[in-house]
């Protein structure tokens, strides 16, 4: 059973913040009206340029004198938010997962179409290892369309023979941008936070009129898994991106990919990021700590 203050929350949440319909410059003013850059005042931040990207450290208490680091993927559809919409998000994953966190600027579509958002992630993490990061003391996460690049990133890292990082952190992730999952094509509940023809939409804005969505490196739902980090992945039981988890998980393990998945009853997508007002939130990036924390001591 769900929460009182998740089941108070879902009365207010009401669809059309995901429109197919919406141009660019509408789904930015949408998501950063869901997405506020205040932060808790015992939060450390840090502004720098990470391989010629913008970003930030950011620190908590209980981050102070770990060697972990958890680089987080934003998210946002593709086309939106940036550094100063994440620093609070960066902060709900330093507490549990007891790291630092970077968060980063990676250039968004329409306007930069895929690579450009892998190959400024792809940056910022040669950056870290460049600057003396031990790989395995960094983890990668990602929220969203986030969770979709990061996995594109470990699989670059993979095939180029990089040094890979210690674990994989997704949280709602996006990794089928054709959305052909059950949990899409008959959803369980009314997600107000995303729609299938939404995303879709958001997809092609990422992926240009000529790539193919079903590309790895765009839908990793199609990519072999093989050599990967372990993986943890995190969605809810309304979600509609949900199977988009629970079918990567499975084919990661057919891959030989440590992988722990969790699906979250009544949740919806996103609800990682409501951490600050329902329990549920908070119970999972707990559970994202603890997985961190064991695949890096």
């Amino acid at each position: 059973m769900a929460s009182p203050e998740y089941e108070q929350l879902r009365k207010v949440l009401k669809p059309g913040l995901a429109i197919p319909s919406d141009p660019p410059e509408l789904v930015r003013e949408k998501m950063h009206r869901i997405h506020p850059t205040k932060y808790p005042d015992d939060v450390k931040v840090e502004r720098t340029t990470l391989g010629g990207v913008d970003a930030a450290w950011v620190g908590t208490p209980e981050s102070v004198g770990s060697t972990r680091v958890l680089l987080h993927v934003h998210g946002g559809a593709f086309v939106s938010t940036g550094v100063e919409h994440y620093i609070p998000y960066a902060a709900r994953l330093s507490r549990p997962l007891r790291a630092r966190a970077v968060v980063f600027g990676y250039r968004l579509a329409p306007e930069n179409r895929y690579p450009a958002a892998l190959d400024d992630t792809h940056a910022v993490y040669r950056a870290l290892l460049d600057a003396g990061t031990p790989p395995d003391r960094i983890a990668i996460g990602g929220d969203s369309c986030g969770g979709g690049i990061g996995i594109a990133l470990l699989l670059r890292l993979r095939d180029e023979g990089a040094p890979l990082p210690a674990a994989f952190v997704g949280l709602t992730g996006w990794y089928d941008l054709e959305m052909t999952g059950d949990s899409a094509r008959n959803p369980r509940g009314v997600d107000p936070y995303v729609d299938p023809d939404w995303i879709r939409a958001r997809g092609r804005d990422y992926a240009g009129p000529n790539d193919d969505v079903r590309n790895p490196l765009i839908s990793p739902i199609h990519a072999d898994l093989s050599g990967l980090p372990p993986l943890f992945l995190s969605c809810g039981e309304i979600d509609i991106t949900r199977d988009d988890s629970t079918r990567l998980a499975a084919r990661a393990g057919r891959d030989g990919v440590a992988v722990t998945l969790e699906v979250n009853p009544e949740m919806i997508h996103g609800f990682h990021g409501l951490s600050d007002l329902i329990p549920e939130g908070r119970a999972s990036l707990e559970r994202a700590g603890e997985f961190v924390r064991r695949h890096i001591p």
